[in-house]
This record gives C-alpha cells, sequence and structure tokens, in this order.
C-alpha cells in the first residue's frame, strides 16, 4: 500500500512539475513590442518607482512576469525593467544586434546599402524572404536586413 501511495505522490508531482514549467515557458515566450513612440521601463510595476530607461517604437520585448497591468519584460541584452501593458503591442519586430547592421534595398548582399545602424534600433517586420526580413523604422524608412543581424 505504502508503495502505491508513494507511486502516486511521485506520479502527482511530476505533473504538476510539467504544468508548472509549461506555464513559465508560455509566459516567457510572449513577445511583445512597443507601440508608443517613446515608452518609460522601470524598477518596478508602477509610476512610482524609478525610470530606467527609455526604447522607441517598435522595441521588441519577452515577458517574463506579469503584476496587474505591469509586465516585466526582457530585452535583447537579457535587461530586465517593468513597462505598463498599453504601451504593448502585438507587432512582430526586431532589434539589431551588431553595430553598422547594412540595411538594403533587396534581399541580396549585391544589392544597394541604404543605411547603415548601430546595435540597438528596433524595426518593424514586413516580410521574411530566406534569411532576409524586410523591415521598416518607426520614421518609415523601408530595407531589407539579413536575420542574423537581429534579435
Amino acid at each position: 500500500m505504502d508503495r502505491i501511495r508513494r507511486g502516486c505522490i511521485l506520479f502527482i508531482s511530476t505533473c504538476c512539475l510539467f504544468i508548472a514549467l509549461d506555464a513559465s515557458i508560455v509566459l516567457a515566450s510572449e513577445r511583445l513590442s512597443v507601440k508608443t513612440v517613446v515608452a518609460n521601463l522601470r524598477n518596478g510595476a508602477g509610476t512610482k518607482y524609478k525610470v530606467l530607461w527609455q526604447v522607441e517604437k517598435y522595441h521588441p520585448f519577452l515577458v517574463i512576469n506579469k503584476k496587474q497591468d505591469w509586465y516585466e519584460v526582457k530585452d535583447f541584452e537579457g535587461d530586465t525593467a517593468w513597462i505598463h501593458r498599453t504601451l504593448l503591442g502585438n507587432t512582430d519586430t526586431v532589434i539589431s544586434i551588431k553595430s553598422q547592421c547594412n540595411v538594403r534595398t533587396k534581399p541580396d548582399t549585391s544589392s544597394d546599402i541604404i543605411l547603415r545602424v548601430e546595435r540597438g534600433v528596433p524595426f518593424k517586420v514586413l516580410a521574411h524572404q530566406g534569411d532576409w526580413i524586410k523591415i521598416e523604422h518607426a520614421d518609415g524608412e523601408v530595407g531589407w536586413i539579413f536575420k542574423n543581424l537581429v534579435w
């Protein structure tokens, strides 16, 4: 009888662990982006907390925690902060992760470079073609960037 009871307890514990892990994976995989021109990132869930830094439109984040209307987010550098949910949307976005990234007229390394961007510049995703992503900056500039240059 003790063997059966221990087996049941082990089974139930294992199931609970998998449910908890699955919930955290779903939450951690939620990717949102800033939908306002500028957004404040804070060190706590509320306007009374200190502003740590600001980001511009299309900046992508992974949601790692939620507390009422505030989301704790992680950026491409692994930094975490809090942002109000109304400042975020579901727009598909990327951010440059290297310095001097070439944005081109076509999805081809032989096409003209229309601009070079530094690390940390966010873009809205318009399309995908092979290893290339068609992007749009908040100022309206459109071009193509190689997928390994963005997060």
